[in-house]
């Protein structure tokens, strides 16, 4: 007998002929043995039009009344769910976020949760009856309706089979599972049969709509299996599980984030503390930052970019405007028409070559590419807006994506999940920040390029000529080009030096660039859950550095890692200063 969680999207349960159709898919289950719980979202677009009710009453409803309201549309589907099995003969019980004890903080339209209770959805189970759960919503300590925000039921749904230990959490939406990039983009993208939670983490995070980052984090916290399959045709969906489980491929996907704002601080003092100034500021203001990039300083200077939603970009300017003054900087520029286009692998750091396979691909296209930033399975390149379809294009069809799910099947791949004692070790704060580990790696040197013409081609020329000097690159780093010029670092094995130094030695002769390096350097990775969506994280890395007197010379930020490279004498140092900051 297993546990299932199923979960139904709002256009699966968006009027009563696709609720009893959704309801038989519950029941099946029942009947099988298993014991099941639905979560519902609420009803097609119902959620939009109550949203536009309260904004006829007022432009500016409260917070707290706006849970209260946006509620009901749950409550509404998960009564008529549990109508629709008692039509049809079976016993179901429907629940509110409060009745099944889901306990969050206060934070209403975006609460996260920081318990669920087990005892009452247990007993109804052991009844034998099928347990209807509204999904997006809870309550807090005051006794107040919450609501989780967008992507709300999937959280419930995994939070759920978190507490519960169900052997699978099944999300049905409107598409077949998880494609190698958006089919309404690029029709011959593939459904994976498999993908690893980390890589689901990355792609949901850069936009890919089928599930939201949250309950992601979720699913990798926990080690919760998710099935994602479709609502309206039987097919075999797409298995979310851990690492060691899923495919190891270079690439499994690429990911456009459209709606994203550049920031660039100009010349910044390069001296311990000068990050802390800025994003202990933005992290008190609920941003949430993503891309950071700061590049090597020269002549105790140094550019410092990093990328924010589109929504929140006249805040952190504002902000931003006012930390540079006091990082005496010599200037704040900024850029409204970007996207971020990534491609996403956990095979990716055992493979050669996958950073030219991707520049190469841009540069073919003519995109020019504004910023880089890596991680261990994942390649992050910002470009002009407009040209994030064509590039999306070009980066599928260079790693051959469209094959990528060729004779595969979800339901071949045997799931494992977390065992119940590890479960309630970790559910007080069950949605706080999990950073996992933070490593030291003093085996690697730095090679920059100063004075790159900035246009497109050259990081496809760099990757494609230290590809074929057999130099297997770690951590990459473009900062924003100012002026017409770029500046690009990477790392490689310190024993590779020589070798990557000739090599950038030929690419600089050939750009009338110039090409500095430094022996060693160490290497500090943040890793966990939570490192992107939490307010906050990068400064809980810079200010306990800064306080040490320990200068960054180059940061890379990913959804699952925070990289930054400092001097190679200061590496022992900097993880204990880190290890002691993050109590691990």
């Amino acid at each position: 007998m297993a546990l299932v969680v199923q979960k139904f999207g709002g256009t699966s349960v968006a009027d009563a002929a696709k609720i009893t159709a959704a309801a038989r898919k519950a029941i099946a289950r029942h009947e099988a043995g298993d014991r099941v719980v639905v979560v519902v979202s609420a009803m097609g677009h119902q959620t939009d039009i109550l949203v536009d009710l309260a904004k006829q009453i007022t432009e500016r409803p409260s917070a707290r009344e706006m849970d209260m309201l946006l509620s009901t549309g749950e409550q509404v589907s998960v009564a008529l769910f549990a109508m629709a099995i008692h039509s049809l003969g079976y016993k179901a019980v429907s629940l509110t976020g409060a009745q099944i004890g889901i306990r969050t903080d206060s934070t209403h339209t975006r609460a996260r949760i920081k318990s669920i209770s087990t005892d009452h959805v247990t007993k109804l189970l052991d009844d034998g009856a099928i347990v209807i759960a509204a999904g997006f919503q809870g309550i807090d300590q005051h006794g107040n309706i919450t609501t989780l925000g967008r992507g709300g039921s999937d959280t419930t749904a995994v939070a759920l089979a978190a507490v519960l230990g169900a052997d699978v959490c099944e999300i049905y939406t409107d598409v077949d599972g998880v494609f190698t990039t958006d089919p309404r983009i690029l029709p011959e993208a593939a459904r994976l049969p498999s993908i690893s939670h980390d890589e689901m983490l990355e792609l949901a995070s850069l936009g890919a709509g089928v599930m939201h980052p949250r309950s992601i984090e979720f699913a990798k916290k926990f080690g919760v299996p998710v099935l994602v399959r479709s609502s309206f045709r039987d097919g075999p969906g797409t298995l979310i599980l851990d690492a060691d489980r899923a495919a190891q491929r270079p690439a499994s996907g690429v990911a456009l984030a459209k709606d994203e704002a550049r920031i660039t601080i100009e010349d910044a003092r390069d001296e311990p503390g000068v990050n802390h100034l800025l994003f202990s500021r933005l992290a008190a203001a609920g941003i949430a930052v993503d891309m950071i990039v700061q590049n090597m300083g020269q002549g105790g200077r140094t550019d410092v970019s990093f990328t924010v939603p589109g929504d929140d970009l006249v805040e952190a300017l504002e902000i931003t405007r006012s930390a540079a003054d006091a990082m005496g900087a010599r200037g704040v520029s900024h850029d409204d028409a970007v996207a971020k286009v990534s491609v996403v692998g956990v095979g990716m750091d055992r493979a050669e070559g996958v950073a030219g396979t991707m520049f190469s691909a841009l540069s073919r296209e003519g995109i020019n590419v504004h910023m880089i930033t890596t991680s261990e399975i994942k390649i992050s390149a910002l470009v002009d807006r407009r040209e994030g379809p064509a590039a999306v294009k070009a980066v599928h069809k260079a790693f051959h994506l469209e094959a990528a799910g060729a004779g595969g099947d979800a339901a071949a791949v045997k799931p494992t999940k977390s065992s119940p004692l590890e479960v309630v070790r970790r559910l007080e704060g069950m949605e706080d920040l999990a950073v996992e580990d933070c490593i030291l790696d003093d085996t690697q040197a730095l090679v920059t390029f100063t004075h790159l013409p900035d246009r497109p081609g050259v990081a496809a020329d760099i990757f494609e000529e230290l590809g074929r000097a057999g130099l297997n690159v770690d951590m990459i780093v473009q900062s924003h080009p100012r002026d017409g010029i770029a500046e690009l670092s990477f790392t490689v094995p310190a024993e590779n030096r020589d070798r990557a130094i000739e090599a950038a030695g030929r690419i600089a002769e050939t750009r009338q660039a110039r090409v500095a390096d430094v022996p060693h350097v160490a290497k500090l990775s943040i890793t966990g859950v939570g490192i992107r969506s939490h307010a906050g994280v990068a400064d809980r890395l810079f200010k306990p550095l800064a306080d040490a007197g320990v200068n960054i010379d180059l940061v890379s930020t990913s959804e699952v890692r925070l990289n930054v490279v400092v001097n190679a004498e200061q590496g022992e140092k900097s993880l204990a200063v880190l290890r002691t900051a993050f109590g691990l």
